[in-house]
């Protein structure tokens, strides 16, 4: 099948035509959860929770990594992740007065998810979902819903609700902050994502085309989306991807990194991406495959500039129609990974 060819068939998939559409569903998820959102982070101003807990599955979770990196950082509030299990299988209720549940979902029907947002709330949690199914039972349960307004997402590879979710994670940090360059700008990411949306990745194709394993790399809010992409290249690539934080990867994953491995970096323009540079440099000149989502390098996949807290997001917009091309490219179907189903109910 000729490279043309190829490009036709990956622009037919309903994963391309779905994170087509992130641009427009940033648009309305913005637009309609504006006014919850303010009043939700005036009222955490006023009675600041102890502490944040997230609760996710698959690229959800990812999402909630996202969280953590923005809560933390933009606010100062210690924010973690909660083990599913240990509400859902041990019975346990978790003592969470005050604090700020965050739960992120597609679907909004997970066993597990209802049984631990249930238990957050009996322990005195204030809860919160995220969930591009209003009419699901996680929506029913919340003490406050604010949809993500992705539409409808039949590819079993999540897309725009992963970028709307992400989307409205930044929506909440900037109404708690508040912070209002980081407002201004989420106004103007729809945009930014179109452009991304545009750009060629196609030689990250080429490279990765016959690869057996990979590791993606990112630091910061950058992790959240390195997660992602690994998730993505298994489920839809059928390719082996770990993904590690910049810094942690220094440590023993180091020891496969030769010549010829494949390493995609994510790198953002804040506090992280002096060292995420140095980093992906040091690859290179071991004989890793590097390819490099911001900053300059010689490899280097074109991506928009955007504030520091969104690019992440942009990046994982050109990451998307890559990865979905690269599925094509290696003979496989990403809408319908072996295996897989779009509501995963786990217990």
């Amino acid at each position: 099948m000729t490279k043309t060819s190829l490009a036709v068939r990956a622009e037919t998939t309903r994963m391309f035509a779905e994170a087509a559409e992130a641009p427009a569903a940033v648009t309305r998820m913005l637009a309609a959860n504006r006014e919850a959102v303010q009043a939700l982070g005036e009222a955490l101003r006023r009675d600041p929770p102890p502490a944040v807990v997230t609760c996710a599955r698959g690229s959800s979770d990812h999402a909630a990594t996202y969280a953590k990196y923005l809560i933390e950082t933009g606010i100062g509030v210690p924010t973690s992740s909660a083990a599913l299990s240990v509400s859902s299988l041990y019975e346990a209720t978790p003592r969470l007065e005050g604090a700020l549940f965050l739960a992120i979902s597609q679907s909004g029907r997970s066993p597990d998810l209802l049984a631990t947002l249930e238990a957050a709330k009996r322990g005195g949690a204030r809860t919160v979902a995220l969930v591009n199914d209003e009419a699901s039972p996680l929506a029913g349960l919340a003490d406050l819903t604010l949809p993500l307004k992705a539409g409808p997402e039949t590819s079993v590879a999540a897309t725009k609700s992963y970028i709307t979710a992400l989307a409205g994670v930044a929506q909440l940090v900037a109404a708690w902050t508040p912070d209002a360059p980081l407002a201004k700008a989420l106004d103007a990411l729809p945009a930014v994502l179109a452009q991304a949306w545009a750009l060629d990745w196609s030689p990250a194709v080429a490279r990765l085309k016959g690869a057996t394993n990979l590791y993606v790399l990112g630091r910061g809010p950058g992790f959240a989306i390195a997660q992602e992409a690994a998730l993505k290249f298994k489920e839809t690539c059928g390719l082996h991807a770990e993904a590690f934080s910049a810094a942690e990867v220094l440590h023993g994953p180091m020891a496969l990194v030769g010549e010829g491995f494949p390493v995609l970096v994510f790198a953002q323009a804040d506090a992280s991406e002096a060292g995420v540079l140095e980093l992906a440099a040091a690859l290179e000149a071991r004989g890793a495959q590097v390819l490099l989502a911001g900053g300059p390098g010689s490899n280097h996949l074109p991506t928009p500039s955007a504030h520091p807290v969104l690019e992440p997001i942009v990046r994982i917009q050109g990451f998307y129609r890559m990865a979905n091309a690269l599925a094509v490219a290696r003979g496989l179907d990403p809408d319908s990974p072996p295996h897989l189903r779009k509501v995963t109910e786990t217990v």
